[in-house]
């Protein structure tokens, strides 16, 4: 996707080509040109696909987890194809490739997730044996922490496409990021908003991630013009939190982290994928320390939860 016909661009953008990744994208591209004082047109998205992209037959967990939303982009980052990357946080694996780096976060949107369906007003209105729909194991597993009785099954696509199998009958319910409707112009469709609560969000949920090469030092400085310190604060303590526990898509992992003046509040959840056993962590310091806070979060749940939380009986 070329958005430089009238002057050669002199920064390329690296994104998925799904309309909700390229509406992320351009709002980095604004914010960036407004910080260099350039018209928007000069900085180009490049559209990449991906293999989470490319397939839909089978679960994420299945074929390597997350990290197959961000290795071509990642790719071509490291090639100098592109200059910098723009991702949804919450798919952005804990350990980045050689060389590359997070430089900055646009301010984070509503990281909540949305109840989503024809037929219930709330999950707990939900008839007994009701299909929810949904590709998340933390989903999957938090759907069925609270209500044990519903059938959850695999649903795969972009937004659009997963409402689209909703209202053909495909499944009765399915859950959606808040962020990610209210991008899209979509947040009508939510029936209902998750509590924190009770309904804790993925690692990352809400905030827009800017990856770019360690040594391209300009790029960075240019960046750092348009990162949101609270919400770069924010995601230190989530993904050291997601690290320590080895988390990726396979996990039932939830994280969430706010910073008000110089203090952050962290809270922290893991779920067997049945639904059957959860563990529950909350951390309060000083938002210098929001990484060993997050670590610590995650090594107290790892030591109280056992090697074997995760494994399916």
């Amino acid at each position: 996707m070329r958005q430089s016909a009238q002057m050669a661009s002199v920064l390329r953008i690296g994104s998925r080509g799904s309309p909700l990744a390229l509406i992320q994208a351009r709002a980095v591209q604004s914010r960036l040109a407004a910080a260099a004082g350039l018209d928007p047109g000069r900085i180009e998205i490049v559209a990449i696909r991906t293999t989470g992209d490319a397939m839909q037959d089978r679960p994420l967990a299945e074929a390597g987890g997350k990290g197959l939303f961000t290795k071509e982009i990642e790719e071509a980052l490291i090639a100098r194809r592109i200059d910098l990357a723009v991702h949804s946080s919450k798919d952005l694996p804990t350990v980045l490739p050689a060389g590359l780096m997070l430089a900055g976060f646009l301010p984070r949107e509503d990281p909540r997730d949305a109840f989503i369906s024809r037929k219930a007003k709330t999950l707990r209105d939900l008839p007994t044996g009701a299909v929810v729909g949904t590709a998340s194991p933390r989903r999957q597993a938090l759907v069925k922490r609270l209500r044990p009785d519903i059938n959850v099954v695999t649903l795969r696509g972009n937004v659009e496409t997963r409402l689209a199998k909703l209202d053909a009958g495909a499944v009765d319910a399915t859950i959606l990021a808040v962020a990610g409707l209210k991008r899209l112009g979509l947040l009508s469709a939510a029936t209902a908003i998750l509590d924190l609560e009770e309904f804790l969000p993925a690692v990352g949920q809400g905030a827009i991630g800017i990856e770019t090469r360690a040594d391209d030092a300009a790029t960075h400085a240019l960046v750092a013009q348009v990162n949101d310190q609270d919400t770069a604060i924010a995601l230190a303590a989530e993904r050291a939190f997601l690290a320590v526990l080895d988390g990726s898509c396979r996990t039932p992992i939830g994280g969430h982290a706010t910073v008000s003046g110089g203090n952050i509040r962290f809270r922290g959840v893991i779920v067997k994928p049945d639904g059957s056993e959860a563990f529950e962590v909350t951390r309060d310091g000083r938002r210098e320390a929001a990484a060993e806070l997050g670590a610590d979060a995650g090594r107290e749940l790892r030591e109280r939860a056992g090697a074997d939380f995760f494994v399916q009986v």
